[in-house]
């Protein structure tokens, strides 16, 4: 097949968006797909075989001047001056703006493709694809983004900051009027399932679970595992990651034991995260890691004696099971779809109430006190990702319903014609 694989924003730092780009289009290449990945702004880094088309956008939040002004050279269409003049009024704009520009690239491709794949993208120029360039269009949505808006509001007090985020998910709306019409849905998770369904007011019948995969180079360690070293990887400063819940609990057990707690993350300077480690006492003993290759990623997980995810919802979490690829012990938050990863019997993590501080830290202080219960946990998660993630076996399954949606789309077509 010929795909053409579409994300607004796709390098792997930004999240679980672009590690699904990266990875399934790596396995569905190798299966002998075409596969060219069509990507604004940060640009993806994509395996050997994969090609990329750049989509550029204004690129309004880069580093190191995020919410900037554009010179005039720079607006090429009305395109840009609409993304532009959302984020003035304090709107998100790329997933609109992006679904506009590349569904024009598309139709100035038309008869290239077999089919597009949606990465949560999910705006109004996805659904003309089908019709404009006549490429049948499956979706991934990872999970409803209503949670992130939820959880961001609930943990703001200040009233214009809660008006502007409520501007900021404008885009939402959106989103949900396009999954109700989208022709087939991809989802990580019964979670998922579960809260897009609910949330998106997307039927059910139109969705596919396809559990995601954990790359090969995410092994136990070689070297001994540093002693007292608690690690977790987060958006540091997204309220829905936890990442506060952890630094007090973290705080607590720093009063009493010699540990230390690596976060994989850059925290925005003078952001919510820096001022609660200064105000918990906590600076001398908080690492920060960011900008790792894979081969240091790996070998970071695999020096924690124990790994915690804290986050207050996610619809899959990838670093969950590549922790466990990485045979590292797990102290995570009972919810949304980590408790399908880590399996709810208790083998691999302990399950603990999001947002209690109070039993987080019980919990690494049972797990840090226990070094053969570490030893057991960890093997039990090393197990469980061999049997269940597989990023070929996802890639295999994604392309069985490609297959199911070009048959679809094929089929409409003839009974159109008639």
């Amino acid at each position: 097949m010929r795909i053409a694989m579409l994300s607004y924003r796709s390098k792997t730092h930004v999240g679980g968006q672009g590690v699904y780009l990266r990875h399934l289009s790596r396995e569905l290449h190798r299966l002998g797909h075409t596969v060219e990945v069509f990507s604004g702004q940060p640009y993806p880094e994509l395996d050997e075989g994969v090609r990329l088309t750049k989509v550029p956008s204004l690129d309004l939040y880069r580093e190191p001047d995020p919410f900037r002004v554009p010179k005039p050279r720079e607006f090429r269409d009305l395109i840009d001056v609409q993304e532009f003049a959302i984020m003035c009024l304090a709107g998100f704009p790329e997933p609109r703006t992006f679904a506009k520009r590349v569904a024009r690239v598309l139709e100035q491709r038309k008869g290239e493709f077999d089919i597009a794949h949606d990465n949560q993208v999910l705006g109004h120029g996805m659904l003309d694809i089908e019709e404009r360039a006549g490429i049948p269009l499956i979706t991934t949505i990872h999970h409803p983004i209503t949670f992130d808006r939820r959880i961001d509001i609930s943990q703001t007090r200040n009233p214009w900051r809660k008006l502007t985020l409520h501007r900021w998910y404008g885009f939402l709306r959106m989103q949900k009027a396009v999954a109700r019409k989208c022709r087939w849905i991809l989802t990580p998770s019964e979670a998922s399932k579960r809260d897009i369904a609910r949330d998106f007011g997307v039927d059910p019948e139109k969705m596919q679970v396809i559990l995601l995969g954990v790359d090969d180079n995410f092994v136990p360690p070689t070297k001994p595992r540093v002693p007292g070293r608690i690690m977790a990887m987060a958006s540091a400063d997204a309220p829905m990651k936890g990442i506060s819940t952890l630094l007090e609990a973290f705080a607590k057990l720093r009063t009493e034991r010699d540990v230390e707690l690596v976060l994989v993350t850059r925290p925005a300077p003078g952001g919510r995260t820096e001022k609660l480690i200064e105000k918990l006492g906590i600076a001398d003993a908080v690492k920060f890691a960011s900008g790792l290759t894979d081969d240091e990623l790996v070998e970071l997980m695999g020096s924690a004696e124990v790994a915690c995810v804290p986050s207050l919802y996610e619809g899959f979490s990838l670093p969950t099971a590549e922790l466990m690829a990485c045979a590292t012990p797990l102290v995570v938050s009972r919810a949304g779809a980590i408790p399908e990863v880590v399996g709810a019997d208790g083998e691999c993590a302990d399950l603990v109430t999001p947002g209690d501080v109070g039993e987080l830290q019980q919990a690494l202080e049972r797990m840090l006190d226990d070094p053969e219960r570490r030893a057991r946990m960890g093997a039990a998660g090393r197990r469980r990702v061999e049997e269940h993630f597989s990023w070929r076996a996802v890639a295999v399954k994604v392309a069985a319903a490609y297959e199911k949606v070009i048959e679809d789309f094929e089929k409409e077509k003839t009974n159109a014609d008639r």
